[in-house]
C-alpha cells in the first residue's frame, strides 16, 4: 500500500495544478472559521452568527460536514485531472510496462481516494473542535463527542464522490469531459426524480388531504431516489439548518417537525459504500478491458 501510494504522491508533487487546487480547498475549509466573525450592527439590530448556536458541540459536527462537502469539488478535479495525465503523458502505460499491475494501478488510486478523504475528515474534526471549544456553551466531554457518526458520513460521501470521479476519468480520459459527465449525470437523477414526482402525483395517488398526499409522494420519491449515486451521497449529511432553535420553533407554531430525516442512518452509509465498490470494481473492469 506505501509503494502504491508513494508513486501516486510523487506524481502529485511534480503537477503544479493539483498542489494548487488541493491548496484552495484546504484553505476553503479553513474558511468556514471565518462565519464566526460574520457580525451585523445596524442601529438596533445586532445579529454575530456564531451566538445563534452554529458552533455548539455537538451541532458543530453536522453543521461543518455539511459546509465542508460543498467544496469537495476542488479535490474531485484532482482526481480526474490525475487520470487524465496518465493518458495524456502515457504514465499508465509507462508504469505498467515497469511491473505495475492494472489491479495494483486502481489500488493506487483508490488508495489515494482514501487519503483525501481521511486527510479532509481529521482537518474538519480539528477545526470543528477549536471553533466548538471557543464559542460552544456545552463543553462536557460527553456532548463534545457525540453525534460523530456525522465525520464517518463525511468520510463515506468524500470516498464515494472521488471514486466516481476516478471512475469517470478513466471512461473519458478527459477532465473537463469527467467533470462534464458527472455534472451530466447530476441533472438525469434531478429529472428522473422530477419525473417521478410528476408521475406520483398524477397517477398513484388520488388522497382529498393534499398535505397526506404530498407526504406519501416524497416519501415514495424517497424511496426509489434513495440508491441511486448522487441521491445516497446527499442523503449521507443533510442539510442541518432546521436544527436552528428559532427554525424548530417556527415548525412546531405550523405543526412540523423539521429534524425528522436529518440524522446519520446505516442503511445510507452501506447504499454509499456499495456505490463505491461498484464504481472502484467498473474501474478496474474498464482498464481490464481497454488496449493502452
Amino acid at each position: 500500500m506505501l509503494r502504491l501510494l508513494n508513486i501516486e504522491f510523487h506524481k502529485l508533487k511534480h503537477n503544479r495544478a493539483s498542489k494548487v487546487l488541493i491548496g484552495i480547498y484546504f484553505v476553503l475549509l479553513t474558511s468556514i472559521a471565518l462565519i464566526a466573525a460574520i457580525k451585523f450592527d445596524v442601529g438596533f439590530f445586532k445579529f454575530h452568527l456564531a451566538e445563534q448556536g452554529i458552533f455548539n458541540f455537538p451541532y458543530i459536527w453536522h453543521f461543518n460536514t455539511y459546509m465542508a462537502s460543498i467544496f469537495k469539488f476542488f479535490l474531485l478535479l484532482v482526481i480526474v485531472s490525475m487520470m487524465a495525465n496518465e493518458y495524456s503523458n502515457k504514465t499508465l502505460k509507462q508504469n505498467l510496462i515497469d511491473g505495475l499491475s492494472k489491479k495494483e494501478f486502481i489500488l493506487s488510486k483508490f488508495y489515494t481516494v482514501l487519503v483525501f478523504a481521511a486527510i479532509s475528515t481529521l482537518f474538519v474534526f480539528i477545526v470543528s473542535l477549536i471553533l466548538g471549544l471557543i464559542y460552544s456553551n456545552y463543553n462536557e466531554v460527553g456532548i463534545i463527542f457525540s453525534d460523530l457518526d456525522y465525520l464517518l458520513a463525511f468520510f463515506v460521501k468524500l470516498t464515494l464522490f472521488f471514486s466516481f470521479g476516478l471512475f469517470m476519468g478513466i471512461l473519458v480520459k478527459r477532465s473537463a469531459f469527467a467533470v462534464g459527465g458527472i455534472l451530466i449525470w447530476f441533472f438525469v437523477e434531478s429529472l428522473f426524480k422530477g419525473f417521478l414526482y410528476w408521475n406520483f402525483n398524477k397517477n398513484l395517488f388520488s388522497s382529498s388531504d393534499s398535505v397526506n398526499k404530498n407526504s406519501l409522494v416524497t416519501d415514495s420519491v424517497d424511496n426509489i431516489m434513495q440508491f441511486l449515486p448522487m441521491e445516497s451521497m446527499s442523503n449521507l449529511i443533510k442539510q442541518p439548518f432546521t436544527r436552528i432553535k428559532e427554525v424548530q420553533a417556527a415548525g412546531k407554531y405550523i405543526g412540523k417537525d423539521f429534524t425528522q430525516h436529518i440524522g446519520v442512518h446505516w442503511y445510507e452509509i452501506a447504499i454509499a459504500l456499495v456505490w463505491t465498490f461498484i464504481f472502484i470494481y467498473l474501474s478496474y473492469r474498464l482498464l481490464q478491458r481497454r488496449d493502452l
